[in-house]
């Protein structure tokens, strides 16, 4: 079992940068291939970026690549999610997630159901 909790959502203006962070707590951390989600108001949770478990491997949905950057710090427990040139679309509260002990890779199709442990959300609001 491990458990999260997101850090690093605020208000931010369109085109600026925000980084959020998800704190991991309870077993081996690097035994876990991580992810990003975020849900906006009346949409599905959607996938946003993934690390596998040495961050030897990044996954990133088309709308987010060349503006958001997963990494990890496995001394730290710690993933973030680095976004600069926001849009309002961006909006949304911020998941991380984990995906089974050992699971090395992410299918960024198969979406929330191949992850296994969720933190509590953090909220991003952008604003035009």
């Amino acid at each position: 079992q491990v458990q999260l909790v997101e850090s690093g959502g605020g208000l931010v203006q369109a085109g600026g940068s925000l980084r959020v962070s998800c704190a991991a707590s309870g077993r081996t951390f690097s035994n876990y291939a991580m992810g990003w989600f975020r849900q906006a108001p009346g949409k599905e949770r959607e996938f946003v970026a993934g690390i596998s478990r040495f961050g030897e491997s990044t996954y990133y949905v088309d709308s987010v690549k060349g503006r958001f950057t997963i990494s990890r710090d496995n001394a730290k427990n710690t993933i973030y999610l680095q976004m600069s040139s926001l849009k309002p679309e961006d909006t949304a509260v911020y998941y991380c997630a984990a995906r089974a002990s050992f699971y090395n890779t992410i299918t960024p199709s198969a979406g929330a159901r191949q992850f296994a442990y969720w933190g509590q959300g953090t909220q991003v609001t952008v604003s035009s």
